[in-house]
């Protein structure tokens, strides 16, 4: 079921997907397409790309992070700070994975990174805890959300059961994972219609925002630094909530075999991207700032909705609606993406061949899809939001981190790897250094949730040596695995 990883290579092509038996080929072999077989074609273009990016990272996170930093801040300024230093952050991290795509063109992200800088075993930990945590995690907050938005505008007047929200979460989960089990062109479609979603939802929020601005309503801005002081073991939790809002920024290397020019379109749709994204997302927050006071946003359980209700009456009801099509969309964006990651696994086999297949009508990636359901549903049913945002944020950011200190590896390792773009050596340092600080304090501020995915990514070591290096697999074992 597991195959001995293959060495890793570099390929500047577009990869074979499919062929009549439904397995990935290998783009490495240097075979070309046969009749019967599906090849990827370079048709991201920058719009696209642009579109990728935002559409991705454009999801819950502004919606449900708002609270989760001001609790960790203690203050309208502070929180406001930690926007936007995490804007700079990710835009800095951004500029890592720019220069990384553009040097090493092979789709798979943060896999593919790991594995050309420092070997299989790290590659295989990261693709074990994408598959076992962060994928099922991620999806599990994002959906949380579109559950408690979408219910919404039918519990204006009382609280939205529990029970309520986490099932309608569960039919939204089962239809993003139905989609993309179905139809690669629909799903593209639709992710196009909740992009633009995502971008009417923010406007709607920051147009009467700047209206109340020019109004003079800024009681709430007055002493903003005011209250609770923000503690040392509380800013890595804030960190997380805003990294969390803003991640989506590396999901464009993920399909970098078919981006157009990738040389210059991959660093221009990440610069364009995180520009436009910060800016909104700082200014989304101050608009909430001047209609609901810090208090009021505490204890609010939809901010977006909650602000809607003080401003527009009537057509607050619009922008729940909104808020879960945005939603939906990082879902099914994210999903999208991932899928790529688990195909280059399995075809250098750290993952289950199977998950290198593809439905040989249909042409979409419904093993790498399925395998998440159930891990999905049993996040979703056994943890709140915060928590499971806790849970998935130092799996990611450590590694995230790793990627970036690879980066640094890589420039002394290989002097010679054509880099067409190259940041200044003092970003990626700045950037790893502050993943890795964060996830140091956090399992500090969080020792159960970090402690729990710490134990979970350890257990990708022996795993590694269980399924990959061990040959002389007893027959039994053999049998089990499905060989």
């Amino acid at each position: 079921m597991f195959r001995k990883a293959a060495v890793p290579t570099v390929s500047n092509g577009s990869y074979l997907q499919g062929q009549a038996n439904g397995k990935l080929s290998s783009r490495d072999s240097g075979q070309p397409a046969q009749e019967g077989k599906v090849v990827l074609k370079k048709k991201v273009t920058l719009l696209r790309g642009i579109s990728i990016i935002i559409g991705t990272i454009i999801g819950a996170g502004i919606f449900i992070s708002p609270k989760g930093i001001l609790k960790n801040t203690g203050s309208v300024g502070m929180s406001l700070i930690v926007w936007t230093v995490c804007g700079i952050l990710s835009l800095f991290g951004a500029l890592c994975y720019a220069e990384l795509g553009t040097c090493i063109k092979k789709s798979g992200g943060h896999y593919t990174y790991i594995l050309e800088a420092f070997g299989p075993l790290p590659a295989f930990v990261r693709v074990w805890v994408e598959l076992l945590i962060i994928r099922p995690a991620a999806t599990a907050v994002i959906s949380l959300a579109f559950g408690r938005y979408i219910l919404e505008p039918f519990f204006m007047q009382c609280e939205i059961p529990e029970l309520a929200i986490k099932l309608i979460t569960a039919v939204g989960i089962t239809l993003v994972m139905v989609l993309n089990s179905t139809s690669v062109s629909w799903s593209a479609r639709i992710q196009m219609f909740l992009t633009f979603c995502k971008l009417v939802a923010i406007l709607i929020i920051i147009v009467p925002g700047v209206i109340q601005l020019i109004k003079g309503e800024t009681q709430h801005f007055k002493n903003a630094f005011a209250g609770n002081d923000a503690s040392v073991m509380g800013l890595p939790l804030a960190f997380y909530s805003g990294m969390y809002a803003y991640s989506g920024w590396f999901y464009l290397n993920f399909v970098t075999e078919e981006v157009e020019n990738p040389e210059k379109n991959i660093p221009l749709a990440i610069c364009i991207s995180m520009i436009i994204v910060t800016v909104g997302y700082v200014l989304t927050n101050v608009a909430y700032f001047t209609t609901i006071s810090a208090g009021e946003l505490l204890l609010s359980k939809a901010v977006a909705v909650t602000f809607a209700e003080r401003l527009m009456g009537n057509f607050s009801l619009a922008v729940p609606v909104f808020v879960a099509l945005s939603c939906f969309g990082s879902m099914n964006g994210g999903i999208f993406a991932v899928s790529r990651m688990f195909f280059v696994a399995s075809r250098e086999g750290h993952l289950p061949e199977i998950l290198s297949m593809i439905h040989v009508r249909k042409h979409t990636p419904l093993p790498a899809v399925i395998v998440l359901l159930p891990l999905t549903m049993i996040m979703l049913f056994n943890g709140d939001l915060y928590s499971l945002l806790n849970f998935l944020s130092f799996a990611r950011w450590l590694f995230i981190g790793l990627v970036v200190a690879g980066l640094i590896y890589l420039r002394y390792k290989r002097p010679d790897m054509p880099r067409p773009f190259k940041v200044p050596l003092f970003i990626p340092a700045l950037f790893s250094f502050t993943c890795l600080f964060m996830v140091a304090l956090s399992l500090y501020s969080d020792p159960v949730n970090t402690g729990i995915g710490f134990a979970i990514t350890l257990t990708g070591i022996p795993a590694y040596y269980l399924f990959i290096v061990w040959d002389n697999k007893p027959k039994w074992f053999r049998k089990l695995l499905g060989k």
